[in-house]
C-alpha cells in the first residue's frame, strides 16, 4: 500500500520573489474561489481551470503551472466544505484565502536535493538552500516519490516547504495476520496497549493531563484580569500547550509502534472516535480535559508510524469498550468506577484503560475471523519530528485500587 509522508523544511534565505509570488497566487485563489461559490456548489477542478485560467494568466499574470494549480487547490477546499456541509457542521460559505501558502507540482514548478530548493517564481526559476534536519535525511532516497507540495510562511515570519512524499509498503493482509493489538487512547494514559498474548505497554502516564491542568490554571489566572496583555499572553500560552501536546503525541506513538513492532503485531486496532466530542456528554469541571484531549491526533500519529513499519490499522465501533467485561463480555456501567475496573458478573478485576484495550484487541481480532468466514473485507469508515519524554511501563499492569 502506499505511505504518503509531508516533511517540513525551512529555508534558510528568502526574497522578494517569494511574498511577491505568494500575494499574486493568492488573488488567483480568492477569484477562483468567487467562481465557485457563485456556482453554489463544489465543480471539478478541469471545469474550474476552464473558467478561469485566462483570467488568471493574462490579467494576474500567474505563470501557466501556478493557474492550473490554483484550480485543483480551490476544488479541493469546496469539496471539503461540501462535505462539512453534508454533515451539518457548517454552511455554504465562500472561503477567503490569505497569502501564505502556494502550491508547487514537483518536476513542473519545483524539484528538491537534500540541500537545495528549485521553484518557480513571477522572476523566473530559483534556488533557495534549505535546512535539512538530520529527521528528514530518509526521505531524499529513491523509495520515495514526491508529490504536489506546499511554500508555507509560517507565524514566525519564516519560509518553511512542506515537502510531500509517498513510497510503497509491503503490508499483510488482515487474513493472514496471527498477532493483534489493541489500543485504548486516553487521558490518564495516552495510550495503553495490549497484544493477543497479552504483552502490554502503557504510556503517557499523567504527562498529559498534568500539561494540560498547568496551562488550565494559567488560563485562567490570565482571563481573570481581562487585559490586552493577558489576552496576547493567552493566545501565546495556547499556541505553546498546542506544541507540547503534539510533542508528547508524537513521542507516545512512536514508543507505542516501536512495542508493537517487537512483539510481532500484524494488526493494530483502534476505535472509531470520529465523533466522540460531539456524542459524549462530560461534567463542567472535567469539560476541558475532555475537549482539548487531542485523542485524534494522537490516532493519526500512530496509524501513520504503523503503516510505515508495514502493521495494517484498522479501527472498530468503540460502543461499549470500556464497560464490557474483558473476560466474560458482560456489559454494565456498573463495572466500571475511574481507572478500576471490577465485573459485577464474573469479579474480574483488572486496570480499566487495559480492560478497554483488550477488548478492542478482541474486536480486531473478530474482524479479521468475520472477513475470513464471509470472504470479503468491509472495514469501518474513518477519516489519514521527534520529541521528547513520555512515562513507559510495558509488561505490568498498573495497580488498581479496590
Amino acid at each position: 500500500m502506499q505511505v504518503t509522508k509531508t516533511v517540513v523544511l525551512k529555508l534558510k534565505k528568502s526574497d522578494q520573489s517569494i511574498p511577491k509570488t505568494m500575494e499574486r497566487y493568492t488573488k488567483g485563489m480568492n477569484f477562483a474561489s468567487k467562481v465557485v461559490y457563485e456556482n453554489g456548489e463544489p465543480m471539478s477542478s478541469t471545469k474550474l481551470q476552464e473558467l478561469t485560467y485566462k483570467h488568471l494568466r493574462e490579467d494576474i499574470g500567474l505563470l501557466s503551472q501556478m493557474s492550473c494549480n490554483v484550480a485543483r487547490q480551490v476544488s479541493g477546499t469546496y469539496k471539503t466544505l461540501q462535505e462539512q456541509v453534508e454533515n451539518g457542521k457548517t454552511e455554504w460559505q465562500k472561503s477567503e484565502f490569505s497569502p501564505t501558502n502556494i502550491k508547487f507540482s514537483y518536476g513542473r514548478d519545483y524539484k528538491i536535493s537534500k540541500e537545495k530548493l528549485s521553484i518557480s517564481t513571477l522572476d523566473g526559476r530559483k534556488e533557495y538552500e534549505i535546512i535539512n534536519y538530520d529527521y528528514a535525511e530518509q526521505y531524499f532516497s529513491e523509495e520515495w516519490k514526491y508529490l504536489a507540495s506546499e511554500l508555507v510562511k509560517h507565524r514566525d515570519g519564516e519560509y518553511y516547504f512542506h515537502l510531500s512524499c509517498e513510497k510503497e509498503v509491503e503490508e499483510k493482509p488482515i487474513e493472514e495476520a496471527s498477532n493483534f493489538m489493541g489500543i485504548d487512547v486516553g487521558i490518564n494514559y495516552l495510550a495503553v496497549g495490549t497484544t493477543t498474548d497479552k504483552n502490554q505497554a502503557f504510556l503517557g502516564g499523567g504527562k498529559a493531563k498534568d500539561l494540560r491542568n498547568t496551562y488550565e490554571k494559567m488560563r485562567k489566572r490570565l482571563q481573570s484580569k481581562g487585559t490586552f496583555s493577558a489576552y496576547k499572553r493567552l493566545k501565546a500560552l495556547s499556541g505553546k500547550e498546542k506544541r507540547l501536546m503534539e510533542q508528547l503525541n508524537h513521542e507516545v506513538s512512536k514508543e507505542i509502534v516501536e512495542f508493537a513492532k517487537e512483539e510481532g503485531v500484524d494488526v493494530i486496532g483502534m476505535e472509531d472516535l470520529t465523533d466522540m466530542r460531539e456524542e459524549t456528554k462530560v461534567r463542567k469541571e472535567n469539560r476541558y480535559n475532555h475537549d482539548s484531549w487531542a485523542f485524534r491526533q494522537l490516532q493519526k500519529f500512530i496509524e501513520y508510524k504503523a503503516i510505515e513499519r508495514g502493521i495494517r490499522v484498522e479501527y472498530v465501533d468503540p460502543e461499549n469498550t470500556s464497560k464490557t467485561c474483558s473476560r466474560c463480555g458482560h456489559i454494565s456501567r456498573n463495572n466500571r468506577d475511574g481507572l478500576d475496573f471490577v465485573c459485577e458478573e464474573c469479579g474480574y478485576e483488572l486496570h480499566a484503560d487495559l480492560n478497554g484495550a483488550r477488548n478492542i484487541e478482541h474486536r480486531v481480532r473478530d474482524f479479521r475471523h468475520d472477513l475470513e468466514s464471509q470472504g470479503s473485507r468491509q472495514p469501518p469508515d474513518v477519516d489519514g519530528v521527534e520529541a521528547t519524554s513520555a512515562t513507559a511501563s510495558r509488561g505490568a499492569e498498573p495497580q488498581t485500587s479496590s
